[in-house]
Order: C-alpha cells, then sequence, then structure tokens
C-alpha cells in the first residue's frame, strides 16, 4: 500500500511475474519515491489498473504511464469522465466493469461498487493460487461486493470513518450527508459487519484503506473492525495516508 486516504491512493500487487499499480493518486515523483523505498522499480510495472476518476486515484496516472511506457487499464466511461486529467496516454486498454480480464499472468475480475464517481470498480486480483480482494471506495455493501470478495486471501477494504467522529466533527452537513450516503464512503461499523461475513479458513491478510484523517484514527478503525475477526491467525492492518506499508506476501 504506497498510499491511502483522500489525499491520494495508490496500490502495488505482484505474483512475482507480473506487477501492477492500482491507482496512482499521487504525484509521479511521489510514487517513484515510494516505490523506490520499498526495491520496487516503476520500469518493472505491467500495468495501471485504474478504479475510477476522482483524482486522488489517478493524479499520477497520465504521467506514470507516458514516463515508463506503462498500459493503463481502465472503463471507457471512466475514461470519458476523467476527461484532461491523464493528458495523452498511448497505451490504454479497456475493460467493461463486472468482466475477467487478463494482465500477462495475473487474472484481474472487476466489479461494480456503489460509489459517487462515473463506474467505479473493485477488483479481486488472483495469480498462484492466492486471491487479493478490493474495494476501497464505496458508500454501501451490496450483494455484488460480498459474492466477489468471498474466498479471498487477503482484502484491502474500506473503514473511511468513526460514525460519531463525523456527525460530531467540523464538516458541513452536506458533505457529511455524502460520506453516510449509498454511494459515500463505509464506517468502521460497516466494515466490520461485512468483514464478519467474508471470515474463511484461509484469510489471512486483512488491510483496512481510505480512513479518514478527520473522521477516524486507526486506533478506532482497528479497535472496531478487529471485532470480526475470531482469533489472531488473521493479520489486520492500517494503509496510511503520509507513508508505504511494508510489503505483505501471502502464500
Amino acid at each position: 500500500m504506497l498510499a491511502s486516504g483522500s489525499k491520494g491512493n495508490a496500490t502495488y500487487i505482484s505474483d512475482g511475474t507480473t506487477s501492477l499499480l492500482v491507482d496512482a493518486g499521487l504525484s509521479g515523483l511521489e510514487i517513484e519515491r515510494r516505490l523506490s523505498a520499498r526495491g520496487i522499480c516503476p520500469k518493472n510495472l505491467d500495468g495501471l489498473v485504474v478504479s475510477h476518476e476522482h483524482a486522488d486515484h489517478i493524479q499520477g496516472v497520465g504521467v506514470l504511464s507516458r514516463r515508463y511506457n506503462i498500459p493503463v487499464y481502465i472503463t471507457k466511461k471512466t475514461d470519458r469522465a476523467a476527461g484532461n486529467q491523464l493528458g495523452k496516454v498511448d497505451s490504454i486498454v479497456y475493460f467493461e466493469c463486472g468482466t475477467l480480464f487478463f494482465i500477462n499472468t495475473l487474472a484481474v475480475r472487476s466489479f461494480s461498487v456503489s460509489h459517487d464517481a462515473e463506474d467505479t470498480s473493485g477488483f479481486v486480483f488472483s495469480g498462484n493460487g492466492v486471491k487479493v480482494g478490493m474495494a476501497t471506495d464505496l458508500g454501501t455493501v451490496t450483494g455484488v461486493v460480498k459474492a466477489h470478495l468471498k474466498g479471498c486471501n487477503g482484502l484491502i477494504i474500506e473503514a473511511n470513518h468513526d460514525a460519531a467522529m463525523l456527525m460530531e466533527g467540523s464538516y458541513p452537513w452536506p458533505l457529511k450527508q455524502r460520506i453516510r450516503g449509498r454511494t459515500g464512503h463505509l464506517s468502521n461499523e460497516e466494515t466490520r459487519v461485512l468483514l464478519k461475513e467474508l471470515v474463511h479458513d484461509r484469510l489471512s491478510h486483512v488491510i483496512l484503506a481510505h480512513l479518514s484523517e478527520n473522521n477516524n484514527t486507526p486506533e478506532k478503525a482497528l479497535g472496531c473492525v478487529g471485532e470480526a475477526l475470531p482469533d489472531s491467525r488473521i493479520r489486520l492492518d492500517v494503509a496510511m495516508q503520509d507513508r508505504c506499508s511494508e510489503l505483505f506476501v501471502l502464500d
């Protein structure tokens, strides 16, 4: 997890042969710096996969694609909604949200999530017999979301806000409504309920993502969502905005 939050999101995923960046919501230089901190060279990326067009997910996509000739995987609706944010991109591969596609050795299953963007996608990445599910911007948990995230060995799921902190905080009422609405973001409590349904014997890692800097804390997120985990065999971590995580290895 290179970064996660309202100021920028980017996630590195690799099966050892194929390497992807899911979203690139920081500047190109900052993403390069964070990749380098983990010994990863951007020129070895095989694709940039875009979940939706919000700036905190696509700021660095065009720059990195042009600089390292990396293909961008995006839906047509998201590409249109992005307007000129991506700039000129020579290599675009369109996928339909809800379909399975392949990037070299990695299988990517996309699925629709409820968020206030044009065509927001969640993903399940499969390789080497391991599945990692990712849904980081969604206002409500649908049956589609549950169906795709079940059976994953690793989960990257949103725990955006503590409901009490949001309601008692300084945000204007319309923004509070947007965040807690069906196309906004999940609370810690909603993520806990979801995770209870997703726990199974082969789940080993859960990473909480897109925490609000103003309406949540890592301690609150871990404490609340952690109640869904039956024992300590499942590792629970929080992705941060200002620094990249360690490289998690699932096998």
